[in-house]
């Protein structure tokens, strides 16, 4: 029987975007809950590294290429849902730029029409950024008692116009990914992450682009791992998920919240980012209620800020 009541049509789901520590946590956590998985990977070498610590009756590695539209459909054939996050192809930079917003917008494309071809696919977690909410929105568009939340879209032009590509990349993807998941009708949610705070953190991570600025505007959000793996389940299992979460855990908005970040960041930066020495706490303007309410039912014990 499906968790929580969801009628799959299999036990089977597809991750992409394996060869990250939140895809391979995503994929342990799902064997562990008795799924079989099929892990799309794109760096050839990374599955044996999966394999080792994965449960391999269960675990299916398929080869994926986000341009060509068979490797996707091979990987999706027989899955009840899809995992999605988005990895830069092993053949072009992972720097973020114009042209990668581009391959990511194209990418998202190609995946969401490989979904709307196959009959198995009841659901698709999309995972998507906070950048994809907070950027372009000053004191004069709302109040300082109304917070940014789901129902909020970076503003594309303010993006091009201060080079925040990751912002960027991540907002026209996801409009991308909503546009042919209404056009195709394709059940998706989307799940858009604070900084992850991963082992490959540091310095030159594109989210940091503004820290300043989304930590002085009370937007500055950080994701746990462990968070976002539960996140992900939780929005998969439960029938009533829609539309889209803000996912965080943790708001940098005090001076000793920016130390401490500055100091996880590897390798450090020469001098710590400046954030000012006043030590009042910025006022948050950014709300998770929507996926708190969901998770609450789920997950008992865990400290979710709202």
């Amino acid at each position: 029987m499906a968790p929580t009541s969801l009628c799959c049509i299999s036990n089977t789901v597809c991750v992409m975007g394996s060869s990250t520590q939140f895809g391979s946590s995503l994929i342990i956590r799902l064997l562990e809950k008795g799924f079989i998985v099929h892990a799309a990977i794109q760096n050839h070498g990374d599955e044996v590294e999966l394999m080792s610590i994965c449960d391999k009756k269960r675990l299916k590695v398929f080869c994926l290429d986000l341009f060509d539209y068979h490797s996707i459909i091979d990987a999706l054939k027989g899955c009840s849902c899809l995992f999605y996050s988005f990895e830069p192809p092993k053949d072009h930079s992972t720097i973020y730029d114009e042209y990668m917003a581009e391959i990511e917008v194209r990418a998202a494309h190609n995946v969401l029409e490989a979904c709307a071809q196959i009959d198995t696919i009841e659901k698709v977690i999309f995972t998507s950024s906070a950048t994809a909410i907070i950027w372009g929105f000053d004191d004069k568009k709302f109040s300082s008692h109304v917070d940014l939340d789901e129902k909020h879209w970076s503003d594309i032009n303010f993006c091009r116009k201060y080079k925040l590509w990751y912002a960027l990349s991540k907002t026209l993807a996801e409009k991308t990914a909503w546009g042919l998941a209404m056009d195709r009708g394709i059940n998706m949610v989307s799940i858009n992450s604070g900084l992850l705070m991963d082992h490959d953190l540091n310095i030159k991570n594109p989210y940091l682009k503004g820290a300043k600025e989304m930590y002085e505007n009370g937007v500055f959000v950080s994701v746990d791992v462990d968070f976002l793996v539960d996140a992900h389940i939780c929005v998969y299992e439960d029938v009533s998920s829609y539309g889209r979460y803000l996912c965080f855990n943790h708001i940098i908005n005090t001076i000793d919240d920016a130390i401490n970040l500055a100091n996880k960041l590897s390798p450090l930066p020469s001098s710590p980012p400046s954030f000012g020495k006043d030590s009042k706490i910025i006022q948050q303007r950014i709300s998770n209620k929507k996926l708190n309410k969901i998770m609450i039912k789920k997950i008992d014990g865990r400290k979710i800020d709202i």
